[in-house]
């Protein structure tokens, strides 16, 4: 059984586990799962405590390697919110039955998530077939994985010639830095990392050109959600107000606590963030993303994992698994 299978198996286990002890009743605290070496503007809400304040509830905070992780918290019920995980994880989630909904897009970020390849290699992309026979390290089931996956695909290369190694970003890129791995992906300060010892085969734009869209979603079980909707409509307006504030000239103000909440150094912080996209409620709201484009690609990237044999099946259809009137309300705080 491959790592993905694995995680599906885990996830329906442990959403049935959930389903017979969740409680209906309004939360007195809750657990936001949040990525480690991934700095954001709400980490500044986060060492502030603006959550606490806003909420009036006690926030716990959950450091994880992957999005893969935030589905199997939420599932056991030891998280609530999974703030910025991946699409790919939700959609290996939501398609193994786990009762998981989008609230809002966390970020968009073609050049801070990639696959390196190291540089004594000589592989770009006009020689890419060379990867054949290669040994590659990705977190599996992630945004990095499908990315690296679609990549594979449009050059043509083919992936079961490749040793393909299941490592989180961060060990990823102490095993490329130490020359064990010919290739390897990841995202944020581990991607940095990865940089020192290798080259991209295709940019950001390159990426988007070919419809290899990467964003992050803040996720909450329905069930959840549906009992505590003020309180997830108040975390999306706490969220929504610190990606405002970057942008509108707090970066300087800002970065130095995301560096430490994030543990990374200040050069790293700067240039990840430099990569992000944040989306006011209003474009979110809009027709390409929560308005209808992110459920249609939700559909693209579970059938692309069906037919690379990652997942059984797929949804007929993810409108469900997307619900806009948290951050609808939350527009109107």
């Amino acid at each position: 059984m491959n790592a993905v299978k694995s995680l599906v198996a885990g996830l329906l286990i442990g959403t049935a586990m959930f389903s017979v002890s969740a409680s209906s009743s309004a939360a007195e605290e809750i657990t936001v799962a949040y990525l480690l070496k991934w700095p954001m503007p709400n980490l500044y809400a986060k060492a502030n405590k603006i959550y606490e304040k806003e909420l009036g509830v006690t926030v716990n905070w959950l450091a994880v390697d992957a999005g893969t992780e935030m589905s199997q918290e939420m599932a056991s019920g030891n998280v609530q919110i999974g703030y910025s995980q991946g699409v790919p994880p939700f959609v290996v989630a939501a398609s193994a039955g786990q009762n998981l909904q989008i609230a809002d897009v966390a970020v968009s970020y073609s050049d801070n998530d990639n696959c390196v390849v190291r540089s004594k290699l000589k592989i770009s992309k006009d020689n890419a077939k060379k990867l054949e026979g290669k040994e590659v390290g990705v977190p599996i089931g992630t945004a990095a994985h499908y990315g690296f996956l679609r990549q594979m695909d449009h050059f043509g290369v083919d992936v079961s010639t490749m040793k393909m190694v299941d490592l989180s970003p961060q060990n990823g890129a102490a095993e490329f830095a130490d020359g064990k791995l010919d290739m390897v992906c990841g995202w944020g300060g581990a991607l940095s990392e990865m940089k020192k010892h290798g080259n991209v085969l295709l940019t950001g734009q390159e990426k988007e050109d070919l419809e290899i869209r990467v964003f992050d979603v803040t996720t909450v079980s329905e069930h959840w959600a549906e009992d505590n909707a003020e309180l997830l409509s108040k975390f999306l307006k706490v969220t929504a107000d610190m990606n405002e504030k970057f942008a509108a000239g707090g970066a300087e103000e800002m970065i130095p606590v995301i560096a430490q909440e994030a543990k990374m150094d200040l050069e790293a912080t700067r240039e990840t963030l430099a990569g992000f996209t944040y989306l006011s409620i209003e474009e979110q709201l809009g027709p390409k993303w929560l308005g209808g484009g992110a459920q249609k690609f939700l559909k693209q990237v579970a059938d692309f994992f069906v037919n690379q044999d990652i997942i059984p099946s797929a949804r007929d259809g993810y409108e469900g698994a997307v619900d806009p009137s948290y951050l609808e309300a939350a527009s109107k705080m």
